[in-house]
């Protein structure tokens, strides 16, 4: 695939006088296809379950989930993993996010950066990837050297690979175990995928790695309960969440919390079964950290 044929590349002949649009006019044209991003990923759905079922077999016998990518893609990767430790206690170093350029790239665009497929492939190897790792490379052309060379170099080493380009037929795709399309077809800014292309990517990742954590047991119900509080909001959130799902007042929950570190799942054993702090955690950690389980709710 080459820039004249890659769809993002296109240019939007239904737009060719974008710029003498009214503002009203402007912005209603931009944010109508944005639409058109959720129908790309609903239309990636068997793909997506596929990449969550596998991926979540691999994370629960110990393996990371690594991402990689360059330019908007690769700042999107390294946002779905920095977000995966605050929301579920997803320990950092089992979700690492290789950019093109480094992490300087995540401010500033280095040039040629996401051209150079044999520092991809290093960067990788600089991780000590393992077999049960799964490395999801993410590039809305599909053909961005570093991403593939990533790619490549993950696959020779056993992990599970997972591609996912915003073009039908794009080699990231093809070279992948899994590959994902997300096809959002020409943005209105002709080849700006920071728009669609990158809109479809976010709720992509987001609802992949979402579903992985639920599968993980690191959600009760629609509870949040494996949160880390590590601020005054996230601290009151495990305080409802902890009395939403024991069933007790503010104050019970609060000190349940204080006993146990402020680990949601831990407290609501605690306040459930009757437990102190050393019982709950032992309890919980028998059960993986299933809370069902650990309740015997199954």
């Amino acid at each position: 695939m080459n820039a004249s044929t890659s769809r993002t590349e296109t240019p939007n002949a239904e737009h060719a006088e974008l710029d003498r649009y009214d503002t009203p006019q402007l912005l209603e044209t931009l944010i109508e296809d944005h639409a058109l991003a959720v129908r790309a990923v609903k239309a990636a759905a068997p793909e997506l379950v596929r990449a969550v079922e596998a991926t979540a077999e691999r994370l629960a016998r110990g393996g990371r989930l690594i991402y990689a990518g360059a330019g908007t893609s690769g700042r999107l990767g390294v946002l779905d993993a920095v977000e995966l430790n605050p929301t579920f206690s997803w320990p950092r170093h089992r979700a690492p996010a290789l950019l093109a350029g480094g992490e300087g790239a995540m401010f500033l665009a280095v040039e040629g950066a996401e051209d150079d497929g044999a520092q991809g492939a290093q960067d990788l190897h600089r991780l000590g990837p393992m077999a049960d790792d799964v490395v999801f490379a993410i590039a809305a052309s599909g053909t961005t050297p570093f991403a593939l060379g990533v790619l490549s170099a993950a696959r020779s080493l056993g992990c599970l690979t997972i591609g996912m380009a915003n073009n039908p037929d794009a080699p990231l795709v093809a070279a992948a175990e899994i590959g994902i399309v997300l096809d959002t077809g020409p943005e209105v800014i002709s080849g700006s995928t920071r728009l669609k292309a990158g809109t479809s990517q976010k709720v992509a990742l987001n609802s992949f790695s979402s579903a992985v954590m639920v599968r993980l047991h690191k959600v009760y119900g629609n509870l949040m309960v494996d949160l880390r509080a590590t601020n005054i909001k996230l601290v009151h959130r495990a305080v409802r969440l902890t009395m939403q799902a024991s069933g007790v007042g503010q104050m019970q929950a609060e000190a349940a919390l204080r006993d146990c570190g402020f680990s949601v799942k831990v407290a609501v054993v605690m306040l459930r079964l009757g437990l102190d702090a050393s019982a709950a955690q032992d309890r919980l950690a028998a059960c993986a950290g299933h809370l069902r389980a650990a309740l015997g709710e199954g």
